[in-house]
């Protein structure tokens, strides 16, 4: 529970048939707060998103806005706008003719409409183009007015459909710094859906990772990446390296177990963790091991061989058979040491730290 729901979503439901889109969802939304909805294709975070726009009536259950029931109200009339994939950039309009549309069934005068397109524009830096038509714009523009027309509605809750997806790598990242920064200026609340981890990660103060319909996490982002509570959770968000591991001694908040190669540690014990069989599910990011150079030494190591390697500039991965696991350990290292000359069937050592272990509920 959030102090301030700008957005509360009780038990939703909504059923095509026998199909299940979204399955009893219950979540809140901070006023001001920069959320995501994360998961795969499939998942009912868009199917969730178009409920609270309006876009699509649930089964069952309530969707509150500012404290008001929305389930009964159009589109619009929520203190909400939405930002599509497509952008949906009118091609026979310009610039400011496309921001301003939607001021028109407002009946404002002509000098308010002015500025109030203005100042859209302004927010997203595109004051110099307001008479460049639509076909004339680049990608990043496009995307600059499909905000700035949400916008100038003065919305209570902005609500993105995967808004970078059609844009270059390059400036899909400068746009995840852009949106960012115009959430934290604007003050309101932005809901964006996404199956780019990385871009939630980057962009929002809390994330809720859904898959089946069901929401299987929600937090920040740091909490979410270091500290999953499913298996499924932590393989969707970045690497991870899993291993059973035998449970020794299990209180209400922590875990003893028994690994076969990581030693005996005493790691935090999930919400919702059940053991099965007296096994748990252990994991460990590839970026919390560090290859162990030369003569150096670590509280805490593991030695294999070195299986296969992917370079990916600033980082290579070392892919490293460790006698013992089921599979072998996906290593991140940077390159400023020499990991990318590192070659295949190479003996290495890798330091850890037990803190950096963690359970998860499967």
């Amino acid at each position: 529970m959030v102090d301030t729901p700008m957005i509360e979503i009780d038990a939703v439901s909504r059923y095509y048939g026998i199909y299940r889109a979204l399955d009893d969802v219950s979540l809140d939304i901070a006023a001001g707060e920069f959320f995501s909805l994360l998961g795969p294709s499939g998942c009912g975070k868009t199917t969730l998103l178009r409920s609270i726009a309006g876009f699509d009536t649930p089964t069952s259950g309530d969707i509150r806005i500012d404290g008001q029931s929305a389930i009964d109200l159009p589109p619009n009339r929520r203190p909400t706008n939405m930002v599509f994939q497509n952008y949906a950039i009118f091609p026979h309009l310009n610039v400011e003719e496309n921001v301003g549309y939607g001021l028109k069934r407002l009946k404002l005068d002509a000098a308010d409409e002015r500025q109030r397109v203005g100042n859209a524009l302004e927010q997203v830096r595109l004051s110099h183009l307001g008479k460049r038509k639509a076909h004339e714009l680049s990608g990043g523009q496009r995307q600059r007015v499909a905000l700035a027309r949400a916008l100038v509605m003065r919305p209570k809750v902005l609500l993105l459909d995967e808004p970078l997806s059609a844009l270059d790598k390059k400036l899909r990242e400068e746009m995840q710094v852009e949106l960012r920064t115009l959430q934290k200026a604007v003050g309101i609340t932005f809901v964006l859906v996404t199956h780019d981890q990385y871009e939630a990660l980057a962009m929002s103060d809390r994330i809720a990772v859904m898959f089946g319909g069901k929401i299987a996490q929600v937090a920040t982002p740091k909490e979410i990446y270091q500290h999953p509570l499913t298996r499924q959770v932590a393989d969707f968000l970045g690497g991870m390296n899993f291993m059973q591991a035998k449970i020794t001694s299990e209180s209400a908040v922590n875990l003893s177990v028994e690994t076969t190669r990581f030693g005996n540690v005493t790691i935090a014990k999930p919400k919702g963790f059940t053991a099965t069989n007296g096994l748990a599910t252990i994991g460990i990011r590839p970026e919390r091991l560090r290859v162990l150079w030369d003569d150096a030494k670590a509280d805490c190591e593991v030695t294999g061989h070195v299986v296969d390697r992917h370079y990916f500039g600033e980082i290579t991965h070392l892919i490293v058979d460790v006698p013992g696991l089921e599979k072998p350990l996906s290593v991140s290292e940077t390159n400023n040491f020499g990991a990318d000359d590192i070659p295949v069937g190479a003996p290495i050592r890798l330091a850890y730290d037990p803190d950096a272990l963690v359970a998860m509920a499967d």
